[in-house]
């Protein structure tokens, strides 16, 4: 589990395109609310076993609570089958209704724009920013889901602060070369 050391503020997804919504939902303009983000690759095997799953539990017992839950859909290999189409199919199949953000492309390399600016480490990632638009938690792979309902449910319970603090979740990069294996796909 990651331990909270520090908190920014959370960086806006930069997405090329939005589903499941009407518009883009600009992480600044909720404020107040517990934000869920559930970074993932359709062909990811954690994503898709253990990610997705759990990101749909937390939307559905989290649904009368003010937790917001995002998609962000973040390729940073196989671009030439992970469309905008095939994740359109992906979502109907999966039942995925909770709005989903594509990543924008970077304008060099192959991490995508929000991965890079939240320096995550490969899908799936679960980002939880508190009330106060603050990242609490950027965890690569897989968490035990009572261990998020418990953190969610903390988020939940504060207050928004009226004063700033500058305490961020902490985040240990790996060298691993791009790969998948059972808890996820690695840059």
């Amino acid at each position: 589990m990651s331990i909270f050391t520090e908190y920014p503020i959370a960086p806006e997804i930069e997405a090329s395109t939005w589903l499941n919504t009407t518009a883009p939902l600009p992480l600044s303009k909720m404020k107040g609310s517990v934000v869920v983000i559930h970074a993932f690759q359709m062909l990811c095997p954690g994503c898709v076993s253990h990610g997705i799953p759990q990101t749909k539990m937390i939307a559905e017992t989290f649904a009368d609570k003010d937790v917001k839950v995002i998609g962000l859909h973040t390729v940073f290999e196989h671009h030439a089958v992970m469309t905008a189409d095939a994740l359109k199919a992906f979502i109907h199949e999966y039942r995925i209704t909770f709005p989903v953000a594509i990543d924008m492309p970077a304008s060099t390399g192959y991490i995508p724009k929000t991965m890079q600016s939240y320096e995550m480490r490969g899908t799936p990632t679960l980002i939880l920013i508190d009330k106060n638009g603050r990242v609490r938690l950027n965890h690569f792979g897989r968490m035990d889901d009572m261990q998020v309902g418990k953190l969610i449910s903390e988020l939940v319970s504060e207050t928004v602060a009226l004063t700033s603090t500058t305490e961020k979740a902490e985040s240990t990069l790996d060298s691993s070369e791009n790969k998948c294996d059972d808890n996820g796909c690695y840059i």
